[in-house]
């Protein structure tokens, strides 16, 4: 149980940290990238940031549903709200994420911009909120 919440707690801090920092520095910058060299910058932030995140989303999804079965009784709920905030990032990314930045890799609009930045935050929060909730399952488990 301590090695997958470990696992779990590095994905989930990593991903916390990283959504972050694109909501605040990489997403604010699109707008000043250029319509001459955009479709670029987009095709390559999208790949590169794919092999960043790919894995890590990956790993704590799994970790997550591991954790429904191995974490204490009195833990469990926090564990279903955290599989359940998974859920909710994987939805808003296949559904609001990419498709905002498969607009934006066709032509920069500033609606698709705008979509980008906006919905983003939801995913911003959600990865913050679970950032807390995994510090709090490590620190019940510590006891």
């Amino acid at each position: 149980m301590k090695l997958i919440l470990l696992i779990h707690v590095f994905a989930t801090l990593f991903m916390a940290g990283l959504i972050c920092c694109v909501q605040v520095v990489p997403y604010p910058w699109f707008a000043n990238v250029g319509s001459d060299q955009f479709k670029t910058y987009e095709e390559l932030h999208q790949r590169l940031t794919t092999w960043v995140v790919g894995p890590a989303m990956l790993v704590e999804l799994a970790t997550a549903v591991m954790l429904l079965k191995v974490m204490p009784a009195e833990s469990r709920t926090l564990a279903w709200i955290g599989l359940v905030l998974v859920v909710l990032i994987w939805l808003s990314t296949a559904l609001l994420s990419v498709p905002a930045h498969n607009s934006l890799t066709i032509k920069y609009t500033t609606a698709a911009y705008q979509k980008l930045i906006t919905t983003n935050w939801l995913r911003t929060i959600a990865w913050t909120a679970r950032g807390i909730l995994v510090l709090v399952m490590t620190y019940r488990c510590m006891k």
